[in-house]
């Protein structure tokens, strides 16, 4: 029997996959990635992603990137609100901070992020975070807050990885870990998550792994490619893929209050 796989993290609104979503989503089930979750990083994409998840019978998030914070308004936590009304949608964010490309002011970012973790717990709902090289800021912010969510992509360092688990958040682990040139601390880090704090995810479009063979001509990463993913991890760990497969299935029905 195959083990299906959970995608935790993909960009499916992205202008790559225009008007390839349907063929996207079938070399992902012929991969046995059968579940997706549809990541929001505006309002639009937000509302996209929602639009993809009812048409794919998926799951989404609904939130403001930090990259895209200087665009939130008045009216985000409104609008956010309205989303997540949806059963489809079953986050807020991605939100978070990213102090290594600074596409938004860092107080803005701050501000923003402080916004969606409130409403977040006036919501009683899972975040989904994002922290480049921004993890004491991150840490200092998510503690003024009850939260429970997913870093997603991580690729901090030892101290910030203690930080996360010691909050009781999950970690979300992507191709990045694939990477020989810049995922040697990742893939060091990786024996000490906890198998029941870990989901996987391919950040597609973003991430292809690298330790595909032969190598794919096009650079658009997609989610049938998530097993490289998986068996990065098991071999990393030293278990089995199907150990890997089925515990971030778990996590992920457990985290995001999904029935298996």
């Amino acid at each position: 029997m195959s083990i299906s796989l959970v995608d935790a993290g993909v960009n499916l609104s992205n202008h790559q996959f225009d008007d390839i979503h349907e063929a996207v989503l079938q070399r992902a089930a012929e991969a046995n990635v059968t579940q997706l979750l549809l990541i929001g990083c505006d309002l639009q994409t937000s509302q996209a992603s929602l639009n993809l998840a009812k048409q794919f019978k998926q799951f989404c998030t609904a939130g403001v990137h930090p990259h895209d914070a200087k665009t939130a308004d008045d009216h985000l936590e409104k609008h956010l609100t309205v989303l997540s009304q949806n059963h489809e949608v079953v986050a807020i964010g991605e939100c978070g901070l990213d102090y290594n490309r600074d596409f938004s002011p860092r107080d803005v970012q701050r501000s923003v992020f402080r916004r969606q973790l409130q409403l977040a717990e006036q919501l009683n709902m899972p975040v989904y975070l994002h922290e480049r090289d921004a993890s004491e800021d991150m840490l200092a912010i998510l503690s003024d807050f009850k939260v429970r969510g997913v870093l997603h992509c991580f690729t901090g360092d030892e101290k910030a990885l203690k930080s996360y688990l010691a909050m009781g958040l999950y970690i979300g682990v992507t191709g990045w870990v694939c990477d020989e040139r810049r995922g040697e601390q990742l893939q060091a880090l990786v024996p000490s998550i906890p198998l029941n704090r870990l989901l996987i995810e391919t950040d597609a479009p973003f991430l292809m792994p690298r330790n595909i063979r032969p190598r794919p001509k096009s650079r658009r990463n997609e989610p049938q490619n998530l097993p490289y993913v998986c068996q990065q991890i098991a071999d990393l760990k030293g278990c089995e893929f199907t150990e890997v497969a089925k515990q971030t299935t778990l996590n992920f029905q457990q985290l995001f209050s999904i029935k298996g």
